[in-house]
């Protein structure tokens, strides 16, 4: 069971948006927030040249289509002299989050233990793009080291999410159709979620991986959400195929979800077209009931 905390957040600056130190008490530790845009001006903090821990956080290119962000982790014997090297060398990080030790009780094969660490649970959450070329064999430390190492880990990982950083959280269902304390909804309220898919999207996706990503979702829809449709867009327009969901779950940092499906996707007994709706009718996400989607003509009785 989990234990109730007191973090505490000191903004130096008095901009929120800025540099952010976060402590808790009977900890040895401290973590650093930042905005890359601010590292000049802060670098020269005396906590940047110790030994540390630090995950960069942004966007490759312009956009994500799947919301995930790209993170490197790294670790230094100087965090300053690293992250004034990935300055120069890494476009893709607009925020950064430093971990280091009040007590100078983190040394070299702590750190690198903590990186190690890090790199795992964000490969198996997958809630991100690693932008580490390699994954790290685990360091060897003496029990009591790694004990040591284990706590501070846990520290880091309560701290993260406070400070907008979930690609370590591993994935925890938002809503399931097996298991809710919600009763069976009547046949009149909506029970289906129908998606826009393009080709390759569909293809690879919805048929291939039997899951669907990365959509926003109602919050009054979440317990209720229990099919979902494909609507293939241009040159077929029409909803094609349907799959039981088995769970939702959050996707991204950005509000969106994944729904991975319980059976693998499969055919309506006849799509469902267009026909005479309005252009744009199936542009985002939209709502129905399972018995229309399997009793409709056209997407206009949806």
């Amino acid at each position: 069971m989990q234990k109730a905390f007191t973090m505490r957040i000191f903004v130096p600056s008095g901009d929120p948006e800025g540099l952010r130190l976060i402590d808790r008490m009977n900890w040895t530790g401290l973590g650093l927030a930042f905005p890359r845009i601010e590292w000049p001006k802060i670098k020269q903090r005396d906590q940047f040249a110790r030994t540390g821990i630090y995950i960069l956080v942004g966007y490759e290119g312009e956009s994500q289509d799947d919301d995930l962000p790209t993170i490197y982790v790294g670790q230094a014997g100087s965090v300053h002299d690293r992250i004034d090297s990935h300055i120069q060398h890494k476009d893709f990080w607009d925020r950064g989050i430093v971990f280091v030790s009040t007590s100078g009780g983190l040394n070299s094969a702590h750190v690198s233990w903590l990186e190690y660490a890090l790199i795992a649970r964000a490969t198996k959450a997958k809630r991100c793009h690693l932008d580490n070329n390699n994954e790290p064999n685990e360091p060897t430390l003496t029990e009591a080291e790694k004990a040591d190492v284990q706590s501070f880990l846990e520290e880091i990982l309560q701290i993260v999410p406070l400070v907008g950083l979930r690609v370590f959280d591993l994935p925890k269902p938002i809503a399931t159709s097996e298991i809710t304390t919600m009763p069976e909804p009547p046949s009149d309220q909506r029970d289906t979620v129908i998606v826009p898919a393009k080709p390759e999207g569909f293809e690879e996706v919805f048929l291939g991986e039997g899951c669907w990503y990365a959509i926003r979702i109602s919050g009054s829809m979440l317990t209720k959400i229990k099919h979902i449709a494909a609507y293939q867009i241009h040159p077929i327009s029409a909803i094609t195929h349907y799959a039981p969901i088995e769970r939702i779950e959050p996707y991204g940092e950005s509000g969106k979800y994944k729904l991975i499906f319980s059976k693998p996707a499969q055919k309506l007994k006849e799509k469902i077209p267009l026909g005479n709706a309005p252009m744009g009718a199936m542009q985002g996400p939209r709502y129905t009931t399972f018995d229309k989607l399997t009793t409709a003509k056209s997407v206009n009785d949806i």
